[in-house]
């Protein structure tokens, strides 16, 4: 029987501490590890924004609106390695209304 999936929807905003290079490469790593358990529709990149309220005494920070397909486990395993990963101020995982 097939698994049933989602549409999700996943925001992440990455410290603007780490350097464009770093930035660049969280973003590669995070779109490698979707595709790899999900299928990634796309990846909307959005840039340096002014943060609501200082997360970490930071003041901006560099979000990036990831869009994809999975199965019920997945969104919750991404969240966990979001809060694990240096440099990620806040992340948020939606669940799409199909």
């Amino acid at each position: 029987m097939d698994k049933i999936t989602s549409s999700y929807e996943s925001i992440l905003v990455i410290s603007m501490k780490l350097g464009e290079d770093a930035i660049t490469s969280m973003i590669e790593k995070f779109k490698s590890l979707i595709e790899k358990h999900a299928t990634l529709e796309s990846v909307d990149e959005w840039g340096k924004r002014r943060l609501a309220y200082l997360v970490n005494k930071e003041s901006e920070g560099y979000y990036v609106l990831f869009n994809f397909v999975s199965d019920a486990e997945f969104p919750a395993e991404l969240d966990r390695i979001y809060r694990i990963t240096d440099g990620v101020l806040r992340s948020l995982i939606i669940k799409k209304e199909s």
